[in-house]
């Protein structure tokens, strides 16, 4: 099991790191958490930061194609 020899394969790991939208967000709202040994009632300001920060990411327009490497296996098997 794994890939064929001779595939493109690009890591996605490598393209992970490109954007992060709401991490500043998530970071102060799960350090209120600890610090509060997970009350949420305490953190209701990095709460409501965060969600709304991921509502408006939500609206954002997303082409809603596959992975690359799904994408370079289509274009690999029409150049066969």
């Amino acid at each position: 099991m794994g890939r064929k020899a001779g595939t493109l394969y690009i890591n996605p790991r490598n393209f992970g790191s490109l954007q992060k939208p709401c991490a500043k967000e998530m970071v102060s709202f799960l350090n209120c958490l600890t610090l509060n040994h997970n009350k949420d009632e305490k953190c209701g300001r990095q709460k409501s930061l965060l969600s709304t920060c991921m509502q408006a990411q939500s609206g954002k327009n997303r082409k809603p194609w596959g992975s690359i490497n799904y994408h370079l296996q289509r274009l690999n098997r029409g150049r066969k």
